[in-house]
Parts: C-alpha cells; sequence; structure tokens
C-alpha cells in the first residue's frame, strides 16, 4: 500500500511539474512572438526562464531544446525595446561573439529537432533570421579579416557556416583565416571538415558592369546577372570560373600537420588524397609543393614530373625545376627557366634567374681581382679578368632588361640592372631607368 501511494505521489508531483513547464513555456513564447517588447515583458521572460532553470533536468527533450533557444536568443530581446527600435547596431554591439555562437548553435539545434521531429515551431523564424543576419556577419567577418583580426574573422566565419551548412564557402573562409591568424589547431579542424565534406568550392562567378557607377559587381546566379543587365541597370556582363580547392584543402592539411612536428602524418594525407584522386593534377602539384617545404628535392622533382607529363606547358612547375637545379647544376637550371620563358614570354622571374645565373661566376672574377698585386704579370692577369667580368655582365643585360621591360616596378630588377649598368659604365641607361622606374 505504501508503494502505491509513493508511486501515485510521484506521478502526481510529475505531472504537476510538466504542467509548470508548459505554463512557462507559453509566457516565454508570448514575449517572443511580439515585435516590440517592454521592460516588463522582458522582466517576466527571465522570470520564468530561471523558474525553467531551476526544473531543466526534468525537461524533456524537446522543451531542453527549446528551452536553450529562449535562453540563448535573449539578448536579441533588447532589439525590441523602445529605446533600441531606432538604432538596432547599438544594441547588437553588446552582443559578444560568445554570446553569437551560443545563439546560433541553440538555433540550429532547434532547427535539427524539428527537421526530425516534423515539428516547424521555430523554422522558419530562425530561417528568416538567417537571411537577415547572415549577409551582415559575412560583412563583419570580412572587415575583421581586413582589420588583420584573423582569428576573429576565422570565428566569425564559422559562425555563419553552422547557421548555414549548406553554404560551406564560409567553412572554407573560416579555416583560411584560421592559417592567417597561425590558429593551427582550429585551421586544420575546419580543413578536416571540408574533406570530409568532399568539398571543392569549385563554381562560376557572375559579373556585369553597374551603368550607374561603371563599377563590376557580381551575382549570385547567372539568371539573377541577367535579369538586371535586361533590365538595362547593367552591362558588359562576363564569368569567370572558380577552380577546384580541394588540393589546396589537402595542401593546407599537410602543411599544418608538417607545422605542428607531424611530418609522416603530411605525407600519409596527401598519400591518401592521391590514392582516392590518382588523376588530380592539382593534387600532384600540391603533393610536390609540400615536398618542397619539406626540402625534400628528390621527391619533389619526381613528382613536378609527373605532373608536367599530364600538363606539359605548366611554365611554374618549370620554372621551379630551375629553382631546385640552379645551385648544383646551372646548364639544367638554364635549361628549365628558358623553357618557361618559352611557355610563357613574360614569366620575368625566369628572366631575373636566368640573368642571376649568368652573373654568378662574378664573384669568384672578384675574388681573384682583389687578390692581384701591381706587377707586370698581375696587371696583364686583371686586364683578362677585367674583359671576363664584363662579358659576364652582357650575356646577362638582355634578360634584366627584357625583365625590366616587363615591369619596370620590379625591385630586383631594377637594382640589379641598375648595377649592371653601372659596371659597364652605361650611364644613360642608368638615367633612363631610373627615370622609367619613378625614382
Amino acid at each position: 500500500m505504501k508503494n502505491k501511494f509513493l508511486i501515485a505521489l510521484s506521478a502526481a508531483l510529475i505531472s504537476t511539474a510538466a504542467l509548470a513547464q508548459k505554463d512557462e513555456m507559453k509566457a516565454l513564447k508570448k514575449v517572443y512572438d511580439k515585435d516590440a517588447v517592454s521592460v516588463k515583458d522582458i522582466t517576466e521572460y527571465d522570470a520564468n526562464l530561471a523558474k525553467l532553470e531551476g526544473m531543466s533536468a526534468s525537461l524533456s527533450e524537446g522543451d531542453l531544446v527549446y528551452f536553450n533557444y529562449y535562453k540563448n536568443i535573449r539578448p536579441l530581446l533588447d532589439l525590441g525595446l523602445p529605446e533600441n527600435r531606432n538604432n538596432p547596431m547599438a544594441a547588437m554591439s553588446k552582443i559578444t561573439p560568445d554570446k553569437l555562437a551560443k545563439m546560433i548553435k541553440a538555433s540550429t539545434d532547434v532547427l535539427d529537432y524539428e527537421e526530425k521531429t516534423g515539428k516547424k515551431v521555430f523554422t522558419n523564424d530562425i530561417k528568416e533570421d538567417i537571411g537577415v543576419m547572415k549577409p551582415v556577419l559575412i560583412d563583419a567577418a570580412i572587415n575583421l579579416g581586413k582589420q588583420k583580426q584573423f582569428k576573429q574573422s576565422a570565428e566569425l566565419f564559422y559562425m555563419v557556416y553552422l547557421m548555414d551548412k549548406k553554404d560551406q564557402d564560409n567553412l572554407y573562409y573560416a579555416a583560411s583565416y584560421a592559417v592567417n591568424g597561425e590558429d593551427w589547431d582550429k585551421a586544420l579542424g575546419y580543413y578536416q571538415e571540408l574533406k570530409r565534406l568532399n568539398y571543392t568550392g569549385e563554381g562560376t562567378l557572375y559579373f556585369a558592369k553597374n551603368a550607374a557607377t561603371d563599377q563590376e559587381e557580381t551575382f549570385p546566379t547567372k539568371a539573377d546577372r541577367d535579369r538586371f543587365v535586361k533590365l538595362g541597370s547593367h552591362n558588359t556582363p562576363r564569368e569567370e570560373k572558380i577552380p577546384s580547392r580541394r588540393g589546396e584543402i589537402y595542401r593546407n592539411i599537410a602543411l599544418i600537420l608538417n607545422q605542428q612536428g607531424k611530418t609522416e602524418e603530411a605525407k600519409s594525407a596527401l598519400a591518401a588524397a592521391r590514392a582516392e584522386n590518382p588523376n588530380d593534377l592539382s593534387l600532384i602539384i600540391e603533393e610536390a609543393n609540400v615536398y618542397l617545404q619539406l626540402k625534400d628535392f628528390n621527391t619533389y622533382k619526381k613528382l613536378v614530373n609527373e605532373a608536367l607529363a599530364k600538363d606539359p606547358n605548366n611554365a611554374d612547375l618549370v620554372y621551379n625545376l630551375g629553382v631546385i637545379a640552379a645551385p648544383n647544376d646551372p646548364a639544367e637550371a638554364e635549361k628549365h627557366y628558358k623553357r618557361a620563358i618559352e611557355i610563357d614570354p613574360k614569366y620575368i622571374n625566369a628572366y631575373l634567374n636566368l640573368a642571376i645565373l649568368k652573373l654568378e661566376p662574378e664573384k669568384a672574377l672578384i675574388d681573384e681581382m682583389n687578390k692581384l698585386g701591381t706587377s707586370e704579370k698581375d696587371n696583364k692577369r686583371y686586364a683578362v679578368l677585367k674583359k671576363q667580368r664584363e662579358d659576364i655582365f652582357h650575356s646577362a643585360l638582355p634578360y634584366l632588361e627584357k625583365a625590366h621591360e616587363l615591369n619596370p616596378k620590379n625591385e630586383d630588377v631594377y637594382q640589379t640592372l641598375y648595377n649592371v649598368y653601372g659596371a659597364l659604365e652605361m650611364f644613360d641607361k642608368r638615367k633612363e631607368i631610373k627615370a622609367r622606374a619613378g625614382k
């Protein structure tokens, strides 16, 4: 009899608690639904939150999800107060990144719960809020990046991603800014998530010029762009392909692992990526770049030659082979630099490096000249060395002049050419390039 009494009492208490919870939930919803709130509304809202906090252990799964939502969106209620209605940004500025993160997490939990149960109480509201907040938060994240607050920018981009996980570009930007902020752990986590999602970032950008401002603008879809062009407000439409970012993602995972001293894991990460995508040229190139960072030049050369078999006209790869060969095999390096120029006649660094190759023997000549005395024999030797030195300068000149012609503002090219003209006593030429470079 005693046990039956206790069971009945417990059931009654649970029932009473559940009814109380429903009353508090209804009261919270009533305030939540108001477009404008008073101080009294917010006081009652806070009181009901406190009551539910005290009995949160007995809340059902659904009620706990909704309670957390009500609790974490509490800072938004202040936007509805009379003093904030005309200046919502002032109230928004008080919402810290931590509060914003909790707000987004609570909102996405509600979306997940309502999708699972098919019961749409807040889904439409939350999606509408996301539509309003998302562009504002993206602008804020971009501005933080411009101010070199890279970690904060990364965190904000990640929050935006959590708000709308279909828009995976924001996770990519979060990873990129985390790298800029040297927040390696978070960057690695974001990149690994992108890898798990099989994100590539491939797509098309749609541009058209604003007829009023003559400034080029981007559009989310071709249809949007074409509509504005048809209306006459925009003209000069064009499109630009966004290449796959997969190789970059795998490379950055490997580079971060290497940065953390996990060299073997870095190599394994790329090997696994290559195994999954054996014909992906970007992955071959990125793996080669990682081995270049690791100063494993033999593996680097092997991978570059593998990539060149698929893309023989890749001037950057050919040029890099020249850079690797230069310290030990100048003739091999010269061959690669000339091939890079053959592929791309405007490859300034190839011209500059060819000139540097030609100038390299000059140091040995200078060392010998400085050791000579003033005897007749030494004077004759000095004259021979001087002529050889002039020949070296003349051999480098065409490459330096071409590079300077392509880019008069390139400081390395300008300074080297200026010095060579000086050594050859070509002072008129020195004046000419000085004027061209605006010095």
